[in-house]
């Protein structure tokens, strides 16, 4: 059963520290339920995936209690859906220096949520981009074409914390939902649907496992479901890189009949 929570540390060494930002329980009715993370170095911070409206006013209660909002130095959005950026106008109060952080290809897209973001955006190039925090980085990793063409995941080298978007996301049967996975093998049947349909390709899938492998993270944190962590990053990195998605799926499921 889903219970209200508030942050959760996932990691603290006493200068870097990494929180998830809690979950409501009416958030359920809502929609597909979202994680938020604050990565806080010395006395910057940057929000990731800050959300949408929904979701606002509990991410600034829970922000707010951790650090000031004004020492957010970033807004990371890892794509353009509105479950993570469309409360990005309304942190313009709370968080007035903020830089929002998005693909390039995005840019232009941002006045259409009522932005006006006079210079405040910075565009991350295909490649990816380090994102200084404090004395710490964070690594924009592509992630394109899972699902959006303009997609980042971001690796909080210090904590060894890897954001990964909707890479790993979990669709929970309303009223359920738990922060870690703890038995894998029953997760990936809350997993799969959704990454054969919404994950466009095998072929950037598989890149993208490549390119995790070599950062080694210590846990994979999602935009929605769980967090893997110990044993269970490999089983997932495993899993991902067996599994078919995308148009190679709907190829062979609707045009080769």
């Amino acid at each position: 059963m889903i219970r209200n929570m508030n942050s959760y540390p996932l990691y603290d060494d006493g200068e870097h520290k990494v929180y998830w930002l809690g979950i409501e329980e009416a958030e359920d009715e809502k929609g597909i339920l979202t994680n938020q993370y604050l990565v806080i170095d010395g006395n910057e911070a940057a929000l990731i995936e800050p959300g949408g409206f929904f979701v606002f006013s509990r991410v600034l209660k829970n922000v707010s209690s951790l650090i000031p909002p004004a020492q957010i130095k970033y807004l990371l959005y890892s794509h353009q859906d509105p479950d993570v950026v469309a409360g990005l106008n309304l942190w313009f109060e709370y968080a007035p220096l903020a830089k929002i952080v998005i693909s390039e290809l995005w840019v232009r897209f941002i006045p259409h949520l009522a932005v006006l973001n006079g210079g405040r955006v910075i565009g991350i190039p295909d490649k990816g981009m380090d994102i200084k925090l404090g004395s710490s980085v964070i690594r924009a990793i592509p992630s394109h074409y899972l699902h959006s063409p303009g997609n980042f995941s971001f690796y909080d080298e210090k904590s060894g914390v890897l954001f990964s978007s909707d890479i790993g996301a979990a669709a929970f049967p309303q009223g359920e939902w738990y922060l870690f996975v703890e038995d894998f093998k029953s997760h990936t049947k809350l997993m799969e649907g959704f990454h054969r349909r919404y994950m466009g390709s095998t072929k950037a899938l598989r890149a993208w496992v490549r390119s995790v492998r070599k950062l080694n993270p210590k846990a994979i944190a999602p935009q929605h479901g769980a967090i893997f962590r110990d044993k269970n990053v490999g089983k997932f990195l495993d899993w991902l890189e067996s599994l078919e998605v995308g148009i190679e799926v709907f190829e062979k499921e609707f045009y080769d009949e």
